[in-house]
Parts: structure tokens; sequence; C-alpha cells
């Protein structure tokens, strides 16, 4: 195996520290993820991403209201405007999983368009966080959880915009709204935020699917598409491997992804870290679980038999 070059070691520096800051910052995070994946973005580029986010914000109108007003200026700007949004042929891309590429294609994932709208609309001041529905990810826009008498669990449930009225408002109620980036913004309805998550699932929408998605959920989700996206192309598992190893960068990374990990070195032909890294693994699970351990145990000699 080659010596990772100086520049993406010092990448993964940054990554790692960024993702142990009180505050973690999302583009941040995301940028370095592109730059695992393309060695043409230094950090000018980086900077210039994030120029790219200051300057959309600042052609939002100052403070338009209320989270419906926000939701409707955002997707006026970015999704009229600008033409972000998605495609279905968005999926069979890497490109659409890296935020530098998605400001300059204007086409990415949901998440990662998301993270368009969640960036330019907080340099605004909107309140505007992630939801992660199954199967889609959306921005909401409001203060979930606000209703003085916590009687509200879905956006569009409460405020003007969900029938609440002047007195709702006095009592504590603000309106909370979804918007789905990968459709340009549209907001939604309760019956298309049902419609999304019985499509993805078969269930019921439940209150728990509406809540906040915090900054490290949503870089672990882009990393987690991104080994979706090279687990089908056995070509790419370079991909997979940086892809698995910025996910051990993050904080409390599931023991699975040792595994992960080893298997792909192993795929890649470095049989002797692969080896010793499941055995590793298994000794760790052996705690809990002897005969998968067992199992991993095998592997490991299967790896190092590939050494001969």
């Amino acid at each position: 195996m080659h010596p990772r070059p100086a520049r993406a070691a010092r990448w993964r520096r940054a990554f790692a520290a960024e993702a142990r800051a009180e505050r973690p910052d999302l583009a941040r995070l995301c940028l370095l993820i592109g730059a695992e994946a393309d060695p043409a973005l230094d950090d000018p580029g980086m900077a210039a991403a994030r120029r790219t986010l200051d300057r959309l914000a600042a052609l939002l109108p100052a403070g338009p209201g209320c989270p419906r007003a926000w939701a409707a200026a955002v997707a006026e700007l970015l999704g009229a405007r600008c033409g972000f949004r998605g495609r279905p042929g968005d999926y069979q891309r890497l490109e659409s999983s890296l935020l530098h590429q998605v400001l300059r294609r204007g086409r990415g994932l949901p998440i990662l368009l998301s993270v368009v709208w969640i960036e330019v609309a907080r340099r605004a001041g909107a309140p505007v966080h992630g939801v992660a529905l199954p199967g889609h990810f959306v921005v909401g826009f409001g203060t979930p959880g606000v209703c003085a008498q916590g009687a509200c669990g879905a956006y569009g449930g409460c405020g003007a915009g969900g029938g609440g009225n002047a007195q709702d408002a006095r009592d504590g109620y603000e309106e909370r709204v979804l918007a789905d980036p990968f459709g340009g913004g549209r907001v939604l309805s309760r019956t298309d935020t049902q419609l999304l998550v019985a499509g993805a699932t078969g269930a019921p929408l439940d209150a728990a699917m509406l809540r906040p998605v915090g900054v490290l959920d949503i870089v672990r989700r882009v990393l987690n598409n991104i080994r979706v996206w090279a687990a089908t192309r056995p070509e790419r598992s370079d991909v997979a491997l940086w892809a698995v190893e910025l996910s051990l960068l993050l904080p409390a990374p599931e023991d699975r992804l040792r595994y992960d990990r080893a298997q792909l070195l192993v795929q890649r032909g470095d049989f002797r870290t692969g080896a010793a890294e499941l055995d590793t693994y298994a000794d760790a699970l052996a705690a809990t679980d002897e005969t998968a351990a067992d199992r991993v145990r095998r592997q490991a000699r299967a790896a190092r038999a590939r050494l001969n």
C-alpha cells in the first residue's frame, strides 16, 4: 500500500478536529469529504465554495418573517433563480454527494441539497435544520418543540400556515414547515410528508421522524450514501475505504466500521493489514459473541493465506 500524500493526511486531521469541535461546521466537514474524493479541491477551492454560500445568503431578503416566509424565500432563490434541485440520475453520481460539486452543478442528492439550503438559510439568520425522513432528507424551518402545550407533533400543524391563529401565536405556538430541496424547495404539506414516509416504509408518519438532525449525524449520512454508491462499484473500493475511514474519525463510531475497513483492505490486496484488523475486531467481538468472533478469525486466516 502506498503512503497517503501529506496533503490528504492534513485533510484527515482537519476533519477529525472539526468533528470534535464544540460547534462542528457542517460546510467545512462536507468540503473536507470533497477533498478526499477530488484531488483538485484545495484550500482556495474550499474558500471559494464557502464564498458561494455567503454570496447566496446575501441575496436573501432581510428577515422575511415567519418560517413559511423563510422557506418560500429560500426556495425562490435557490430553487427557482439558481436552479438547485435533484433528478433521479443524480443518485448514480459520486459528485452528487460532494458539496463543492453540488454548488457547481446545482444538482445533488436530497441530503447534499439540504446542506446547501441549511448553510445558506443559516447564514441569513433563518431558523433552519435538517430532518431525516425515511428515505428522503429534507429541511425544517421554525423551532421544533416550541408549542407551549406540547400539542403539535408535525410540521405545518401550528401557526398561520397550519391553521393556527393570532391567539396561538400569543400562547407560544410557532409555525413550522418542511421544505424539499430535491424538489426545488417546495413546501411539504402534512399529506405530502405522510406520503413520502409511507412510500419509503409503508408505515404512518411518526412525530419522532420529524426531529432535527445534528451536524455530525448529517455527515454520517453523507458518508453512508457514499459507501452505498461505492458498494455497487467494486472497482471503486478506494472510495468505500476513505468513506469508512472518515466515518471512523467521527465521535463514537460504530464498531462494525472497523470490520468493514478490514474487509476493504483485504479486498484491495492489503492482506496483512486487513488480517490484523480482523483479528483485533474478533478479539473485541468475543466478549459478546464468541461464535461470530470465530467466524471473523477464520476470515483473518484466509486473508493471511493469500500472502503465500
